[in-house]
């Protein structure tokens, strides 16, 4: 694997049917952050993790479990920080607390500190195979500093997968009843080149912008080094109407 206002509308509109992706593109960018620790001891002191991108207020920002570090649902746990205002070598941080997960669908809702973000517009209609996408984030962020970078591709296949968690530990009682219900998962598999840092990143519709899904995994054949030598060009991504689930808990 590779980061008090009403819920009532999940996020505010801010694309047009049929912009273009340049045009899209750019809306988009303003509410993908990337997703991280922060120590004052550490070199760097903000630890990159992952992508994420606002939803819902503004305040709200959607990411996948597995960007966020061990123990941060304790109240001694790791601090989790989201960067904005960004230029190419760094940016703003505000702290971000866990409000929501889902440990099995590698989901997880953070609320982050400060005035609200532009958001992304989650579709409310299911990907189907075929449909342009891209997905933005930072791909070996850290490394070249925290622009966001976008691939194009389409919607491969959409097919059952099971996403176990890592340990039986991680299972939380709702997690369990969904493995004995059926643990297979729908998956969005995309013909489209993501690296690590990727995990947590927005899959949108190219023509509107619209969220279709969240990166959070990619196909690597043997390192995980060769996965920047020698991508695959095959990803995997939860669909969005997962998240629009564990929305619902925060009602």
């Amino acid at each position: 694997m590779l980061g008090a206002a009403s819920l009532a509308c999940l996020s505010t509109p801010r694309t047009a049917k049929g912009q273009g992706l340049p045009q899209v593109i750019n809306t988009v960018k303003a509410s993908v952050l990337p997703v991280g620790t922060y120590s004052a001891t550490d070199n760097p002191r903000f630890g990159f993790r992952g992508t994420g991108f606002v939803i819902a207020d503004g305040t709200l920002l959607a990411t996948n479990f597995h960007v966020l570090p061990p123990g941060v649902e304790l109240e001694s746990g790791p601090v989790v920080m989201v960067m904005v205002a960004r230029n190419a070598q760094n940016g703003t941080l505000k702290r971000a607390r866990v409000v929501a997960t889902d440990k099995v669908r590698d989901l997880a809702l953070l609320r982050f500190e400060g005035d609200p973000l532009p958001t992304l517009t989650l579709s409310e209609t299911d990907a189907i195979e075929g449909q342009s996408i891209a997905l933005m984030g930072y791909p070996i962020a850290g490394t070249f500093g925290f622009s966001p970078v976008t691939h194009r591709g389409i919607i491969a296949s959409v097919t059952a997968a099971a996403l176990p968690a890592a340990t039986a530990r991680s299972l939380d009682p709702r997690a369990v009843r969904r493995l004995r219900d059926g643990g297979n998962l729908e998956v969005l598999q995309l013909d489209a080149t993501a690296y690590p840092g990727n995990s947590g990143g927005p899959v949108f519709d190219a023509n509107t912008g619209q969220v279709l899904g969240i990166v959070n995994q990619v196909l690597v054949r043997g390192s995980r080094e060769s996965a920047l030598t020698n991508p695959t060009g095959i990803t995997y991504a939860v669909p969005i109407k997962y998240l629009q689930e564990l929305l619902k808990d925060l009602r």
